[in-house]
């Protein structure tokens, strides 16, 4: 599904695809089919917004976000990095490209290294990428911890000296250290108290605002994405099936899955009454998709052409696209 394209965008992706392969036997192993995790997703992402994408777990958001951090090369596909192609890039290319293009994982544990001081994780990546002074470096790792509320002093702690929020914050220290274009978040909050989620979030955005960065976030939380995003991407066992401006898309959810997942969500207030879509089944295999729309064998307003017939994209308003037979 292909969804609006800017020339300005930090970061767009063109038909992305992910298959992996299933093979079979140990020796001489036969590939006997493929897993499609994502399967034919366009996207951009425009400096200093934030895409969120959504789904439910499987849908391949992570993989996605692999490919972004060339943790996965892509089956198919291609992705823009400022108008280049990064696939067909050299190697001083694609080194700028990494620098330019960031992470904060789920868990900020597994991603900060318990025998390093705080001062050296954070300083690490300017190091290696950048030619700076020790000086530079120092004042650089001050006015970080300072810039994500923590103090010069936390410098000389180690990680397990701090709660998950603190760590939280760190690894967004670390991703800004080298003042990334694009920072993927991969469910920053979601493994933290609820009383701290809107402190982080809402350091996020200020962050946001003061370095010009853009963000791509992956969560479950629709609040969080209502809350952070710009643009929605709702994806679907590997395609996505909808995308909007974050506040159209709440006040007018239109493909059938996207409204599945607002409704399953809890209401912004305890006196909203809202609809109760429930969906029957299971999400199919990505190793063997129902042929047409791959949704209707759990899509309440099925109809006989949509097990056949693959939908195309429709524009329901300005920026605001779908791929289903309803429009």
């Amino acid at each position: 599904m292909t969804t609006t394209v800017n020339t300005g965008a930090v970061l767009e992706a063109r038909d992305l695809k992910k298959h992996f392969p299933v093979t079979k036997g140990v020796l001489i192993s036969k590939t006997t089919g493929w897993i499609k995790a994502v399967d034919g997703i366009s996207f951009s992402i425009q400096p200093g917004e934030t895409l969120g994408i959504v789904g439910e777990s499987g849908c391949g958001k992570s993989t996605t976000a692999k490919m972004l951090l060339m943790l996965e090369e892509p089956t198919e596909g291609t992705i823009l990095f400022q108008g280049s192609d990064i696939s067909q890039s050299d190697a001083e290319a694609r080194r700028e490209y990494r620098s330019s293009v960031q992470a904060v994982f789920q868990d900020p544990w597994s991603s900060l290294n318990p025998r390093m001081r705080v001062r050296d994780l954070i300083a690490e990546p300017m190091i290696i990428n950048l030619d700076i002074s020790k000086s530079e470096v120092h004042e650089r790792v001050e006015k970080l911890l300072s810039d994500v509320g923590l103090n010069p002093y936390h410098a000389n702690l180690y990680p397990h000296e701090f709660s998950g929020g603190q760590r939280q914050r760190l690894a967004i220290a670390r991703a800004l250290s080298l003042n990334p274009k694009l920072i993927v978040l991969d469910e920053p909050v979601s493994a933290l108290d609820v009383s701290i989620r809107a402190q982080i979030m809402n350091l996020l955005k200020d962050l946001q605002k003061e370095y010009n960065v853009s963000y791509m976030l992956i969560a479950h939380h629709l609040a969080t994405v209502r809350y952070m995003c710009d643009w929605v991407a709702v994806m679907y066992l590997g395609q996505i099936v909808e995308f909007a401006a974050a506040k159209d898309l709440y006040d007018n959810p239109s493909h059938p899955y996207t409204q599945a997942l607002m409704s399953a969500a809890l209401p912004s207030h305890p006196d909203t009454v809202q609809d109760e879509i429930i969906l029957t089944g299971e999400v199919p295999s990505p190793l063997n998709p129902p042929e047409g729309c791959r949704f209707h064998p759990r899509c309440p307003q099925a109809m006989d052409r949509c097990s056949v017939e693959i939908p195309k994209v429709t524009e329901i308003s300005s920026g605001h696209v779908t791929s289903c037979h309803l429009y």
